[in-house]
């Protein structure tokens, strides 16, 4: 638990170190509405494009009509930004999944590379679903493989944190069980199995319709907060970024004044 009395989970997949058997899993309910962030409608949009660019038989002349106004509209945005990076947002792990991550490339709204998967936990297991399109094509009319790793390794994580364990992915084994089709439903499971000191162990599946097409298992390494501090330091961490682990770590009562500075710093 942070002192002013939060959940003991951070954006940056470290544990305040409240005891695992304290904490219980997100409610199933409704996450964010598409209303509440003008940028969830922005990013169907674009999701939208980069599925008729990548599957729809356009024509040239408006393909090349399109690269002018998507041009237009980029440097509009450009010019609107403000100064560094948008601060991320913080997931609460007794909130709904679906927003722990906004901008996540699998189930964030907000991020035009998302399917996005919708989530939810059911039975203190994360459930999801997902059609994806063209875009995410690899073998004819199957997911790419490396897609379904990615999906695997975000509802893996997030079912930690739902779990109120979190961590962060140490091995993911992939089992392809057989092709996974495109621009059909999909449903997917991940469930919190077991903890061993700071490894921790999930597992996932996905499924279309009664048929197991994939599965999964990860191992997650719950972070020392103060060595998560300093490694992304090292990593060349904008001045930004290293301000807002320096204050999430504050906010969980870890401490964070020590890290090495950013590259802008």
């Amino acid at each position: 638990m942070t002192p002013g009395g939060e959940p003991g989970v951070s954006d940056f997949g470290i544990s305040s170190g409240e005891p695992p058997s304290s904490r219980s899993p997100g409610p199933s309910g409704h996450g964010r509405g598409e209303d509440d962030d003008p940028r969830f409608a922005l990013a169907a949009a674009v999701r939208r494009v980069t599925a008729l660019v990548v599957g729809a038989n356009v024509p040239d002349e408006e393909i090349r009509a399109a690269t002018t106004a998507v041009d237009e509209l980029a440097d509009a945005l450009a010019a609107a930004a403000g100064p560094g990076r948008r601060p991320r947002s913080q997931p609460d792990p007794l909130g709904h999944p679906q927003d722990f991550f906004p901008t996540s490339p699998v189930i964030g709204f907000a991020n035009p590379v998302a399917p996005p998967v919708q989530v939810e936990v059911v039975d203190g297991e994360l459930r999801g679903t997902a059609t994806f399109d063209d875009q995410y094509e690899g073998p004819p009319a199957c997911v790419h493989g490396g897609v379904i790793a990615l999906v695997f390794d975000e509802m893996l994580g997030a079912a930690n944190i739902a779990a109120g364990q979190p961590g962060m992915t140490g091995t993911l084994t992939v089992r392809y069980r057989r092709p996974t089709p495109i621009r059909t439903p999909l449903r997917l499971e991940a469930a919190f199995v077991s903890r061993e000191r700071r490894k921790i162990t999930t597992r996932g599946a996905m499924y279309h319709g009664d048929e197991l097409t994939a599965e999964a298992e990860g191992i997650f390494i719950e972070l020392i907060p103060e060595r998560f501090i300093e490694v992304v330091g090292r990593h060349g961490a904008t001045a930004e970024v290293m301000a807002q682990i320096r204050a999430d770590a504050q906010r969980h009562g870890i401490g964070g004044h020590e890290a090495p500075p950013g590259p802008d710093s």
